[in-house]
């Protein structure tokens, strides 16, 4: 995987309105120019849930490219050439993809949708920062990898592991 262009990666979800979405501003925002973050759905809601857009906005990310989209989009001969799928949703793991051009690496990053989250609205905001912290904790260890000078196999082995990493909450007690 040596190269010195940014290496792109496609954060897959069902909805493509919160978790997918999270990933990509992560991404675009902390990448360093190293990394280019993008989302999709298998079954786009067609909007940007507005917890989504309201945490990412009170945080300083950039908001203004983020819409919900179908990963149909990507899987066209002039699509952008994945080097790195994640898929942050049980539901999208478990569909059959498209055929992504480029054989790029995948792994399955599951994270509790909180756009599913009941309760009052401080509740639900929170399963969206939590949500957002599980997933900058993943991306950020990614990002921290050695990706140029890995193999295949060596990489594909600690994206897996990340993708098993077991976050506490942030309030959890030892």
């Amino acid at each position: 995987m040596n190269r010195t262009e940014p290496f792109n990666i496609l954060f897959l979800c069902s909805g493509n309105s919160a978790r997918s979405i999270l990933a990509e501003a992560i991404v675009n925002h902390e990448g360093g120019g190293r990394f280019r973050g993008y989302s999709a759905g298998s079954f786009p809601k067609g909007e940007v849930h507005p917890f989504t857009l309201d945490l990412l906005g009170r945080l300083g990310f950039s908001t203004k490219e983020l819409r919900s989209k179908s990963w149909d989009e990507f899987a066209g001969p002039r699509a952008v050439e994945f080097d790195f799928i994640f898929t942050v949703c049980d539901d999208a793991a478990e569909e059959s993809c498209p055929v992504w051009p480029g054989h790029p690496m995948s792994a399955h990053w599951g994270v509790p949708d909180p756009a599913a989250a009941t309760g009052t609205e401080a509740e639900r905001r929170l399963a969206f920062a939590e949500a957002f912290r599980m997933l900058g904790n993943r991306i950020r260890i990614f990002m921290s990898l050695p990706v140029n000078s890995l193999d295949r196999a060596a990489l594909q082995t600690r994206m897996n592991a990340i993708g098993r990493t077991k976050d506490e909450p942030a309030d959890a007690t030892p």
